[in-house]
């Protein structure tokens, strides 16, 4: 399957959001006589098919809507009244009426009063009148024009011509788009494709949306369609009364793609602050997060406020609204608002930091990044973790790099009862102490726990610097205490329970079901190769009583010149060459074969077997044959040394 990367949902959203705002900005500035956000409700424009000619003021009596929409309307049905009479050849014009306030009127109708609210800084009201006379004759005689058949004509001719123009751009558009994704699927390479294309779609979309307003902007009654549809986008939908101004959905849009473009501008001037300038400055990963961030912060703020002042937004009067959306937003957005303030405390007051090796709850792994509003946890299976903020001061944190990344760690470790416990320190130091990664100063201890049901208790504790590699130190000590138990021959218990009975008819009884069940015993492992003679006497000096009568203890009362003897004898070990895989082995004897003659011949448990046979190797009486295991209960080969020495 070929690998298809997906889309930034923040990248696809960022781009499709400026394209619609540069195309709803874009159409709507030539409906609007000067760029400014939001709408003052003192003026308000004259309009003629669609074009804004000028804004009139409000007056005592008549608000400016009021002023304008008579004047529109005037307009409107003597543009209807001059255009459905074809056979006058004249073409209407606005006259003024002098006074001390002048008129304006077309063809007997009054359309405007022109006043001192009226008048532009510099200007009469006589001067004034006669200027937007002569703006209202030009936009009539257009108006006029633009309802012939031969401006139709021409006009139906200039859109097929722009239809078929935009049709043309978006079909190369999306050839390059084929072609692009073409060498994606083969390459598979170039991560900013995606971003490409969506780019592709927004200019597509511009490419109809300038074809569209192109077609209205030649009919005058599209035109005026196209107007009305901007102006509703246009309309105030947040008014402030106390700063006597409405903003709407315009407004709004081009407010956003500010803050939007400010946003971009400090998050890069942040990244270029946490990736050039603080690392010269010598400082350390955790305090680099927290003062990006932080500058992030502020610098954004400053921005909003700015963009704000120079839009001529009044940052008093949306406090008050501000207020009220906060008190309703808080109730919803709680927990949101209790992670942001969270991560605040976290980058000022530092309990973590990025690259610390924490344990928060049940989760355990590496601090990547501290958020806004959540932390990135990567855990020791290279998963990353979203944990909220407001979990690092709710819950207890374990950070093993807060103060120092040196840590010790404990391992506990179980014995059986009757092991010298000397024994058992040299053991667990010796296992632990050739550890690389495993501190020599502080100097590991073995510390004796207590006794416990089963098991002698003891705790290996060592130190080390690496807390991220705390699981697999703990399991590489473990191999090295596991071989060098075995190699010291130091039991590690299982769960166990004794039963003392004190009738001495039944210890003889048991003793005797002990004796009958070891002559008995079938022979579990090889026992074609065990040959079946008649068993020598016994050389132990006196028979053991119980399973545990044979220990380190009584090796003295095993006379072993006479067992070898035995044991090399006619009635003795199946003694010969051996094969395994493509080697052969001479003069050798199987343990697992081994035991059983001696709990045959010498009436021993298998367990009093194994410690003769560990016995005769450590009196170098015999070994393995390539010196690689103890004396054990399995297929394994052993040798006598004096079969050595004679080959």
């Amino acid at each position: 399957m070929l690998y298809r990367r997906p889309f930034r949902p923040l990248q696809s959203f960022l781009i499709l959001f400026f394209s619609i705002t540069l195309l709803l900005t874009g159409l709507s500035l030539p409906s609007q006589a000067e760029i400014t956000i939001g709408r003052s409700f003192d003026t308000a424009p004259i309009v003629l098919d669609g074009k804004v000619l000028f804004h009139i003021s409000k007056l005592t009596e008549f608000s400016a809507q009021d002023r304008a929409k008579q004047a529109n309307d005037s307009l409107a049905q003597a543009i209807r009244d001059f255009a459905a009479a074809q056979d006058s050849p004249a073409v209407p014009t606005v006259e003024v009426t002098p006074g001390p306030l002048p008129t304006l009127r077309l063809a007997d109708r009054h359309l405007l009063t022109v006043t001192d609210r009226d008048v532009m800084l510099g200007k009469g009201v006589l001067e004034q009148a006669v200027e937007w006379q002569s703006t209202m004759n030009l936009a009539i005689a257009k108006g006029l024009k633009e309802r012939t058949l031969t401006y139709r004509q021409k006009a139906i001719f200039n859109s097929g011509v722009a239809v078929l123009l935009a049709i043309l751009l978006h079909c190369g558009i999306q050839w390059i788009r084929l072609r692009w994704r073409r060498q994606q699927l083969r390459t598979m390479q170039d991560t900013k494709r995606p971003l490409k294309l969506l780019g592709l779609t927004g200019l597509q979309l511009l490419v109809w949306g300038g074809a569209g307003y192109y077609v209205c902007e030649l009919f005058p009654q599209f035109r005026t369609l196209l107007y009305l549809v901007l102006r509703s986008f246009d309309e105030p939908i947040l008014i402030l009364k106390e700063q006597e101004q409405g903003y709407g959905i315009v407004d709004l849009l081009i407010v956003m793609g500010l803050i939007l473009g400010l946003w971009v501008i400090v998050r890069g001037l942040t990244l270029l602050l946490k990736a050039r300038i603080l690392p010269l400055l010598g400082v350390n990963r955790g305090l680099q997060d927290a003062i990006a961030i932080l500058t992030q912060y502020v610098l954004t703020g400053l921005g909003v406020v700015v963009i704000l002042q120079v839009l001529g937004v009044d940052i008093s009067a949306l406090l008050i609204v501000g207020s009220a959306l906060g008190l309703g937003i808080g109730f919803g957005l709680q927990n949101i608002v209790s992670n942001f303030i969270s991560g605040i405390i976290l980058l000022l007051d530092r309990p973590i930091e990025a690259g610390d090796f924490v344990k928060v709850g049940d989760l355990v792994g590496s601090v990547e990044k501290i958020g806004t509003r959540s932390t990135e946890l990567r855990t020791q299976d290279e998963v990353t973790i979203i944990v909220p903020n407001s979990h690092f001061l709710e819950k207890e944190v374990v950070n093993w790099n807060h103060s120092s990344s040196v840590s010790r760690l404990h391992l506990p470790v179980d014995v059986a009862y009757g092991c010298d416990v000397d024994r058992v320190q040299t053991a667990l130091i010796e296992s632990v102490s050739h550890h690389p990664e495993v501190l020599a100063h502080p100097q590991p201890q073995v510390q004796f726990l207590g006794f416990g049901e089963s098991a002698l208790n003891f705790e290996v504790l060592v130190w080390f610097r690496e807390p991220r590699q705390q699981y697999r130190l703990k399991s590489d000590l473990y191999f090295r205490v596991e071989s060098m138990l075995r190699q010291y021959e130091i039991e590690v218990p299982f769960p166990q329970r004794d039963l003392h009975v004190r009738s001495p008819h039944l210890e003889q009884l048991i003793d005797l079901l002990v004796q009958q069940r070891t002559e008995n015993a079938p022979h579990l492992y090889y026992p074609d190769s065990v040959r079946s003679q008649s068993s020598p006497p016994p050389i132990l000096s006196s028979p053991p009583s119980s399973p545990r009568s044979i220990s380190r203890s009584s090796s003295p009362d095993i006379n072993l010149v006479e067992l070898v003897a035995q044991m090399k004898g006619d009635q003795g070990l199946n003694i010969q060459d051996r094969r395994h895989r493509l080697n052969i082995y001479p003069r050798c004897f199987v343990g697992s074969e081994a035991v059983i003659w001696l709990m045959r011949t010498q009436r021993a448990t298998r367990k009093e077997a194994l410690r003769i046979g560990r016995l005769l190797m450590r009196k170098r009486i015999i070994h393995h044959v390539l010196d690689e295991h103890p004396f054990d209960d399995a297929y394994l080969f052993y040798r006598f040394y004096e079969d050595e020495q004679q080959e």
